[in-house]
C-alpha cells in the first residue's frame, strides 16, 4: 500500500509561547511511524502539512491511504483542516472525520453531548468575555482551561482555583492569552485514568492506564498540566508520575470505566482510534474530562502506545492496526 503520513512538526521558536507547538509531533515520532509502516511492507512518504505544500503534493501524487497525525494550523477547527482537504480530494485517511475532530477539540460542546447522553462529566460553565456571573451551582475547587486546545496547553497548577478572585483572574488570562473561551469545570479529586480504544475489525478497549501523581508533590502539579506532559520524568522538577497498566481497579469499577469510554467514543463518532481521559472520584464515579481522537503516538512517552504494549502489541502492530481499520472502512463505503 502506498501511504503518506501527514503531520505538523514540533518546532523551537522563542517568539511563540512555550506551549505553542505542544500538539505537534517530533521528528522521532514521525520516523518511528514511517519505519513501522515500512516494516509491514508499505511504501511510505511523510508530508509536513505546511501550506501550500499539502495541496501541491496531493495534486501530483496519488496514494492509497493517508496516515493522518496532523493537528492543523490555527483556529477552533484546525484538526479538521487536513481531513477536509483529503475528503475533497477523495483520498482515504486514518482516524476520525472532520466533524468528530472539530467537535472533540471543543471541550464545551463535547461536554454538552456527554451530558445529553447521560455520560458523567464534571459540571461546567463557558466564559466568553470573562465578566459573566459564576453559576452558583458550581462548587470549588474549579479548574480553568482553554476551550479549544489539546496537550494540556494553558494548564498549570494555578489553573485549579479555590475562590472567585482566583477564578476570574485565571479566566481573563486564558481568554487573553489564547484568544478563545475559557472552560471552567469542577475539579474532580481522584484517580487519573485514560482509556485507549482501537478499532480493527472489531472495537477493542486496551488495558486502562492509571497515572499516579503521588511523587509529584514537589511540582505542586498533581494532574496532567502542560509541564507534566512536556517534562514528564524530570525528577528535579518533581514531574515523575507513576504508571500502572492495567490500572489498579476491581473488575466492577473497570467495567464502569470501559463502558463510559466506549459510550464517549461512539457519542462523538470517533473512528479507528481514540483516548478518553477520566477522573474516578471517591465514590468511584468515572467522570469524562475529554476525548482525544488524535492521541500521541510517540513509542516511548505517549500513553496510547503504553496501553497497546500492555495488551501484548508491538509498536509496528499498533500502527498497522490503525491503517488496516481505515482500509476496511474505505472498502465498506
Amino acid at each position: 500500500m502506498k501511504v503518506a503520513i501527514t503531520y505538523n512538526l514540533k518546532k523551537k521558536d522563542t517568539t511563540k509561547p512555550a506551549d505553542y507547538f505542544s500538539e505537534c509531533d517530533s521528528l522521532d515520532t514521525i520516523n518511528n511511524i514511517t519505519n513501522a509502516l515500512k516494516s509491514k511492507g508499505h511504501c511510505v512518504e511523510a508530508i509536513d502539512v505546511e501550506y501550500p505544500r499539502l495541496f501541491s503534493y496531493f495534486s501530483k501524487h496519488r496514494v492509497d491511504m493517508v496516515f493522518n497525525i496532523a493537528e492543523g494550523k490555527v483556529g477552533k477547527f484546525r484538526e479538521s483542516e487536513v481531513p477536509a482537504v483529503l475528503d475533497y480530494l477523495k483520498i482515504p485517511y486514518t482516524g476520525s472525520d472532520t466533524f468528530s475532530l472539530a467537535l472533540a477539540l471543543n471541550k464545551a460542546l463535547t461536554k454538552k453531548i456527554l451530558k445529553a447522553e447521560g455520560i458523567p462529566t464534571p459540571n461546567f460553565q463557558l466564559f466568553v468575555k470573562g465578566n459573566e456571573k459564576l453559576n452558583p451551582e458550581l462548587k470549588f475547587p474549579l479548574i480553568v482551561k482553554p476551550n479549544c486546545e489539546g496537550s494540556a496547553k494553558g494548564i498549570n497548577k494555578n489553573n485549579v482555583v479555590h475562590n472567585k478572585e482566583e477564578l476570574f483572574l485565571r479566566v481573563k488570562e486564558i481568554i487573553g492569552q489564547y484568544s478563545q473561551e475559557a472552560l471552567v469545570e469542577e475539579f474532580i479529586e481522584g484517580k487519573e485514568l485514560t482509556v485507549g480504544i482501537l478499532e480493527n475489525g472489531k472495537t477493542r478497549v486496551l488495558p486502562i492506564l492509571e497515572i499516579d501523581f503521588a511523587n509529584c508533590q514537589k511540582s505542586g502539579e498533581y494532574f496532567y498540566s502542560w509541564r507534566m506532559k512536556e517534562f514528564q520524568g524530570n525528577k528535579e522538577m518533581g514531574l515523575e508520575p507513576s504508571f500502572f497498566c492495567p490500572a489498579r481497579l476491581d473488575k466492577e469499577i473497570e467495567k464502569k470505566v470501559i463502558d463510559v469510554a466506549l459510550r464517549t467514543h461512539r457519542a462523538l463518532g470517533c473512528l479507528d482510534i481514540s483516548r478518553t481521559d477520566i477522573r474516578l472520584d471517591k465514590f468511584n464515579v468515572p467522570y469524562v474530562l475529554e476525548i482525544n481522537p488524535l492521541p500521541g503516538l510517540d513509542p516511548k512517552e505517549s500513553n496510547f502506545p503504553i496501553m497497546a504494549y500492555a495488551a501484548g502489541m508491538k509498536y509496528e502492530d499498533l500502527i498497522e492496526a490503525i491503517i488496516l481499520s481505515a482500509s476496511e472502512r474505505t472498502k465498506l463505503n
